[in-house]
């Protein structure tokens, strides 16, 4: 099935459907993938080889002029903004300057659009570093992935490229004590002939005990809303989405349904 990459730095706005009015940044390669997870419903597509992986971040200087002269220009325009996402081709805090880059958009966004919220979507594999942590405790939207609480099928639906253990991914959430925002995607349908299902009560069960472990201000739950690189998975309904929010809100959860 199309998937497809940013190939600018800057883009948008765009009408996100969970964040409103989103400007996106990409700090990742505008040609190529950059990215520690293989997530079969990704809308990038796959994560190259590592011979065939670009490790090419855009540097931080030019990062900054980008984003100085694009929110100048909306703000000359009079276009709103809800929020500076930042995403893109892989996992942004991959990027060896994230931390800088964090300050510079904070910087940016309150000589433009003071009322902007910043946010990250984070596969969260590297928020055992303090830098990072440092960094998203610093953003209004720290938006931290977990699609399952069973190792095995993080393992199908992400396929993580290096070690990767939940148990070690809910330590390090713990750090924001609740101050984060929780992402989950649901899917069903196979992957080379297993079957793909992170609704049924078994998992939820798994995953709604690590939910309350790591008591986020806010869980959002989503399902395939683009073409995915896997082509036998299939969305999952807004009423299944909804049942799962009432067991949320049941244990006092806000929850953002996204479908």
């Amino acid at each position: 099935m199309a998937t497809f990459l940013f190939d600018k730095i800057i883009f948008g706005p765009v009408k996100s459907r969970r964040l409103g009015i989103s400007l996106g940044i990409n700090l990742l390669p505008n040609d190529s993938k950059l990215c520690n997870f293989n997530c079969i419903y990704c809308e990038c597509g796959w994560t190259p080889d590592k011979k065939d992986l670009k490790a090419e971040f855009h540097p931080r200087a030019m990062v900054k002029q980008k984003l100085d002269e694009k929110l100048s220009d909306m703000l000359e325009k009079g276009e709103a903004l809800d929020v500076i996402t930042y995403a893109g081709n892989g996992e942004p805090t991959m990027h060896p300057e994230f931390s800088g880059i964090i300050d510079d958009s904070i910087e940016l966004r309150n000589k433009y659009f003071p009322k902007a919220r910043i946010a990250v979507l984070s596969n969260a594999t590297l928020i055992h570093k303090p830098k990072i942590v440092e960094a998203l405790k610093k953003v209004d939207d720290n938006i931290l992935k977990l699609d399952s609480g069973i190792d095995e099928t993080v393992k199908l639906l992400n396929n993580p490229l290096g070690f990767y253990r939940i148990e070690n991914v809910v330590k390090n959430m713990k750090q924001f004590e609740g101050k984060f925002i929780l992402q989950t995607m649901f899917v069903k349908g196979s992957y080379e002939g297993k079957k793909v299902d992170n609704t049924t009560e078994k998992e939820l069960a798994a995953w709604l005990k690590l939910v309350k472990e790591v008591n986020p201000q806010l869980v959002m739950i989503y399902t395939i809303a683009r073409d995915t690189p896997s082509p036998d998975l299939e969305k999952v309904s807004y009423d299944e989405l909804k049942s799962i929010s009432w067991i949320l809100e049941k244990e006092g959860f806000k929850v953002q349904i996204s479908a």
